[in-house]
């Protein structure tokens, strides 16, 4: 009874494929996308938020997404709040701008609700088909920058210094040698095609510090610790404030195209793309994404986003939102292994990171080199970001170099309504907000 309302329900004939290899897409999806129930944690910690309370929060938020998008849109597709995202939430918005984590979350909430209404309306095709393909790698490729200094910083890897302002720190501490191990053996794994590489990368470094004496091990399974403490804790009036737009937009502009991304490169490698090439269902897919966000921020947690992953679920057989289903199983049975999730220390998460960065960077392979004007602004792009420790700055300067470059060079054909907007008013924040302080 339930397999046949399994297969009603997720058109599994349909696309020729079986709950038994669902549910094995399922759970290859979900090994190589756990290391975010330890990573997230960890960097929203920084912005002074629970612990605890965040590793519900993700766990929850993934949860939810996945679910949606299974049972709603039908896409083999798992979410979880979004590397790079938490990046920006932590060290540019709470300690670079000096915000608090609540005005933080207030401004993941109103990008979420931003991009629901971009898909009610349909105005998102106009979005994305408007920004130049230059600019999307050269900002993919700045994130990964921007989580590698970030990894290397917090490893001890890189230090500050008052002459260069950043050298190479001391190699033969623990946290660099064991950050170092860790993205060895994740790459080397992920190289085999070693299911879960990362988060057996994690875990291994994990145990060795704890054997070694250099961490604490806080136990394996508990009952799942409150969420109180960062629940409806957003403060959507503060993220109103006109400092905030830009980081809205920020919110908004990554976790659109990066959405978009997953989802067009998750279908092609699945065969899930109509005649045309399009996307069916594509609002759906967009609005399961966007009200996850929705729900991330009320819970506690940074931007939930489609997870490129998934591409590992769909290798393994998955074809239908039974997958995500499954992974949003998986999410809600890890909320038992916070005292685990606990025990994971800085270094051993830092690894991942420089491993995300290295799959980021590879955006740079497909830029077009040959052609110095699309050329330029990726590298500004991809550059600002690290250097400024600012995702919205590293959108920021690309958007108006790339139209800058474009109009002195005599190739105002190349610009479209959209980016010679967007470039004017970046233009007048940094002139007008960011130089009046």
């Amino acid at each position: 009874m339930l397999k046949r309302q399994l297969n009603n329900y997720f058109k599994l004939d349909e696309h020729d494929t079986t709950i038994r290899r669902e549910v094995i897409g399922g759970i290859t999806t979900f090994l190589t996308m756990a290391y975010i129930i330890f990573v997230n944690p960890s960097v929203l910690s920084q912005a002074g938020m629970d612990q605890g309370a965040v590793f519900v929060a993700t766990c929850l938020a993934a949860a939810i997404g996945c679910l949606i998008m299974g049972a709603w849109a039908n896409y083999p597709v798992a979410l979880a709040p979004g590397m790079g995202l938490n990046a920006f939430f932590t060290y540019t918005v709470v300690m670079g701008m000096g915000k608090s984590w609540e005005v933080a979350l207030g401004a993941v909430f109103l990008s979420g609700v931003t991009f629901f209404l971009l898909s009610i309306f349909r105005i998102r095709e106009w979005i994305i088909n408007s920004i130049p393909i230059s600019l999307r790698l050269g900002i993919a490729a700045g994130i990964g920058l921007f989580l590698a200094i970030i990894a290397l910083e917090n490893a001890g890897i890189i230090v500050d210094h008052p002459a260069t302002l950043l050298t190479l720190g001391d190699l033969s501490q623990p946290p660099a040698l064991y950050t170092l191990a860790g993205f060895f053996v994740i790459t080397a794994l992920s190289y085999l095609r070693v299911t879960g590489a990362v988060m057996i990368g994690i875990l291994g470094v994990t145990v060795v510090g704890i054997l070694l004496g250099h961490n604490q091990f806080g136990g394996l399974v508990s009952m799942p610790p409150s969420v109180g403490p960062v629940l409806f804790h957003l403060d959507i009036a503060g993220a109103l404030d006109v400092s905030m737009l830009s980081v809205i937009f920020a919110f908004l502009f990554v976790d659109l195209f990066d959405t978009a991304g997953t989802l067009i490169g998750v279908a092609h490698r699945g065969g899930l793309l109509d005649e045309d090439g399009k996307l069916p269902r594509l609002n759906r897919a967009l609005m399961a994404d966007s009200s996850a966000t929705i729900g991330g921020a009320l819970l506690g947690t940074s931007s939930t986003t489609s997870y490129i992953e998934s591409a590992s679920g769909i290798a393994a057989g998955g074809r239908t939102g039974l997958t995500a289903v499954v992974v949003a199983i998986l999410f809600l049975v890890s909320l038992f292994f916070a005292p685990l999730a606990g025990s994971i220390p800085a270094y051993a998460t830092a690894g991942a990171l420089l491993y995300v960065a290295v799959l980021m960077c590879g955006s740079l392979a497909h830029a077009d080199w040959d052609d110095v004007t699309e050329a330029a602004p990726v590298l500004i792009a991809a550059l600002a970001m690290p250097l400024t420790y600012s995702i919205a700055n590293g959108i920021a300067l690309g958007f108006i170099s790339y139209a800058l470059i474009k109009l002195l060079s005599g190739r105002h054909r190349d610009l479209n309504p959209a980016v010679v907007v967007l470039s004017v008013l970046f233009i007048a924040k940094f002139l007008f907000l960011d130089g009046g302080h």
